[in-house]
């Protein structure tokens, strides 16, 4: 058995491996100019699509901002209160909330109205840019 082995050891690590190696040096020695073009075209268009995923993604985050910012926060305290009033008063009939009036009443107004219009604003300076372009 042992000799049988050996024999298989010997004959693998001879002249077929030697064969083996040799198929292959032949291989990348044979591959043309065009293959190796291919493959490094391939991996810089991978390269840029990497890049062009991140930039868009830096885009998006500058365009939304931080959710945390003063004209947000605003926002969003207007508009719990109109959920509020809306949904749990008229939708489900469970409250009542007082009217707000007075100078309360101009500033939510003021607030929702400046959002609402200064996003319009950017949207279509956005879109005119993008034509331009």
């Amino acid at each position: 058995m042992f000799a049988f082995a050996s024999l298989l050891f010997q004959f693998l690590g001879g002249p077929v491996a030697k064969a083996l190696v040799s198929a292959y040096q032949a291989h990348l020695t044979a591959a043309t100019s065009d293959k190796q073009t291919a493959a490094t075209l391939a991996g810089q268009e991978i390269a840029a699509q990497n890049a062009e995923t991140q930039a868009i993604t830096q885009l998006k985050i500058a365009q939304i901002g931080h959710p945390f910012e003063p004209e947000k926060i605003a926002m969003y305290i207007t508009l719990v209160y109109y959920a509020k009033c809306i949904i749990w008063d008229k939708v489900l009939g469970l409250g009542t909330t007082d009217v707000v009036a007075g100078p309360i009443a101009v500033w939510a107004g003021l607030i929702m109205s400046w959002y609402f219009a200064k996003r319009g604003a950017e949207n279509v300076t956005t879109i005119i840019r993008a034509i331009r372009n």
